[in-house]
């Protein structure tokens, strides 16, 4: 029974350095995000400028802004993914911690 004690604590310190180690890497990806979509948002209204003073018909310059920059809001989109990721990752390892500690006060009253 202790060991089975000492490895739900091993457990438990692992989980909690991941979540420590995600909280950085959530940073990161968050930075990420937040560079990939000012650079869509600039290459867009920059495309859109680009198109009107072209002389495109106004009710088409928007379609076409979008689609001529799609590789950009892909990135965009992508980082954006990879964010939400992240938070869900994090999340489930603080599930895992709060069931792991739940478990390791059970064995503790056994």
């Amino acid at each position: 029974m202790a060991l089975d004690m000492v490895n739900v604590a091993k457990e438990i310190y692992e989980a909690a350095h991941r979540l420590r180690k995600s909280s950085d890497i959530l940073f990161s990806l968050a930075k990420e995000y937040a560079e990939t979509e000012q650079i869509y948002r600039q290459a867009l209204a920059k495309e859109k400028v680009k198109l009107r003073e072209a002389g495109m018909t106004v009710s088409l310059i928007d379609d076409v802004a979008k689609g001529n920059t799609a590789k950009l809001k892909y990135d965009r989109d992508l980082a954006e993914f990879k964010f939400t990721a992240g938070k869900e990752k994090a999340r489930a390892l603080q599930c895992e911690i709060s069931a792991l500690q739940s478990i390791y006060r059970r064995q503790d009253e056994i």
